[in-house]
């Protein structure tokens, strides 16, 4: 398989206990999952990309190869950017709404002509629930808001900050 191209290079899931997995992130989603009866759990890096192009279905499917019951997982989504600070140009909203009309319902006017605010968070548990699951739980923290607490690559940049830093989000079977 041509990882390049695939969804599949932005997750990981596991069924052996004791194994900690999970994904860097500075603005994108970091989604994890768990079927806490099957043991099994994985960890997706949601950006814009990721979750357009299915890397939130390709967790489930590898999931369930692994024998999670797609009733029982539970997803959870993490510090991720949200709406009110995440302004694109009209090529992001074009490819958006070319892959699904619908999907305009995800931006919101910007104060700058011809840019858009786009709702990340609302577009991935979009994505979750429409892959069936009903167990989901969006924590509802802003990285970029929130730089006492988090790293931001967007805010990072706006302010012209040589660098900036990544969370890791993971989780582990335990016993």
């Amino acid at each position: 398989m041509d990882t390049r191209k695939s969804p599949a290079r932005h997750a990981i899931v596991t069924r052996i206990p004791q194994l900690a997995i999970g994904v860097s992130t500075a603005d994108c989603g970091p989604l994890l999952f768990a079927d806490g009866k099957a043991g099994v759990i994985g960890a997706a890096h949601a950006g814009w990309r990721g979750a357009l192009t299915g890397v939130i279905e390709a967790t489930i499917a590898a999931m369930e190869r692994l024998g999670a019951g797609h009733s029982r997982i539970v997803a959870v989504l993490g510090p991720t950017i949200r709406q009110p600070n995440y302004e694109v140009g009209p090529e992001f909203v074009e490819r958006f709404v070319a892959a699904d009309s619908g999907n305009e319902r995800f931006f919101a006017p910007a104060q700058r002509d011809g840019h858009a605010m786009f709702d990340l968070t609302g577009y991935i548990a979009e994505r979750v629930r429409g892959a069936g699951i009903a167990q989901f739980e969006d924590l509802g923290l802003c990285t970029y808001a929130e730089p006492e607490r988090f790293f931001s690559y967007r805010r990072t940049t706006q302010r012209g900050e040589p660098d900036y830093g990544r969370h890791v989000n993971a989780i582990a079977l335990t016993d």
